[in-house]
């Protein structure tokens, strides 16, 4: 668990790895006959697959993709020599931009899964082991890791399952 969180503090990471995927995105955006610079189209699709990336693989809603005018506004703003073009530096600028919201309330859900969870079921095992009868004295008997463990993927699950039934519809 330390590693996982570790591994999300870590900023050098986290700037490696969205460096590789902008990098890689650029590559695949740049046409065969221009200099390494992207267009205004060629910047929204980027944004349309990048979102399209992050509702595959990432935990949580479904994000929609910013409008055609946020994303011109964001190029606007990453555009630093202003001719209307976005070089490879300013991509990673413009899709960091475009992205932060999105990854703010991803890491909301990840404080939420991480911390919140198990505190409740800490919580929920005192409360069972008050109980009288056979279900304190089992509630007393199971390891709190087991049961804290069980009772966080039983809400990350529970979690993961009203989400795809609100995006069905």
């Amino acid at each position: 668990m330390g590693q996982v969180l570790d591994r999300f503090q870590d900023k050098q990471w986290r700037q490696s790895k969205i460096r590789k995927i902008t990098d890689k995105a650029f590559e695949s955006l740049k046409k065969e006959d221009e200099t390494a610079h992207l267009t205004f189209e060629d910047l929204y699709i980027a944004v349309l697959l990048v979102y399209n990336d992050l509702n595959k693989h990432l935990p949580g809603p479904h994000f929609d993709p910013p409008s055609k005018d946020r994303v011109k506004q964001v190029m606007k703003e990453c555009d630093v020599n202003p001719d209307g073009k976005i070089d490879r530096d300013e991509f990673y600028e413009f899709i960091k931009r475009m992205t932060e919201d999105t990854f703010t309330r991803i890491s909301q859900g990840l404080i939420v899964t991480l911390v919140v969870a198990p505190m409740v079921a800490l919580a929920t095992m005192r409360a069972i082991e008050g109980l009288p009868g056979s279900i304190g004295k089992i509630a007393k008997k199971i390891p709190k890791s087991l049961y804290v463990s069980l009772v966080t993927l039983a809400i990350v699950a529970l979690r993961n399952w009203l989400q795809r039934i609100s995006y069905n519809n």
